[in-house]
């Protein structure tokens, strides 16, 4: 008799950008009520769209969630995130990140509860999403 195979989890391609000030601050949202992981903070960023490049992707996030407009020339390829989130929904998060030094206006909470400016070793104090802890760990890293 053959055994069933576990149906394997679908891989959720999603982009995020880490936006740098000129203090060495980074940007991070805060989760709104009604989404999964309410409440906790991460980078900003979405899903990449059937059709979409990462880079179009992250463009179109970060206007659509922070009413900054970004060139795609500014995003510079930083890390990428893989994360399993198979227990608890069911896929497998696959998630470039760029750091952005250069946009257009002033970040506005859109689409989160809140938005603020840490540097990376301040990071503890917010409850952040446990996928970000390597990227907030690199990005300590980077930016010392």
């Amino acid at each position: 008799m053959r055994s069933k195979l576990a149906p394997k989890p679908r891989t959720l391609f999603v982009v995020a950008g880490a936006l740098i000030n000129e203090k060495g601050e980074v940007l991070v949202a805060q989760r709104p009520e009604g989404k999964r992981l309410a409440g906790k903070w991460e980078f900003p960023g979405g899903k990449v769209e059937a059709g979409e490049t990462p880079e179009a992707a992250m463009v179109r996030e970060l206007h659509e969630e922070l009413g900054i407009r970004i060139d795609q020339k500014d995003l510079e390829p930083f890390w990428f995130l893989s994360h399993d989130y198979v227990t608890e929904f069911g896929f497998h998060l696959l998630m470039p990140v760029y750091t952005i030094r250069r946009w257009q206006g002033t970040p506005t909470a859109l689409e989160h509860a809140a938005i603020t400016w840490k540097k990376p070793g301040d990071m503890h104090t917010l409850p952040m999403i446990e996928a970000d802890d390597a990227l907030i760990a690199r990005l300590g890293k980077f930016l010392a």
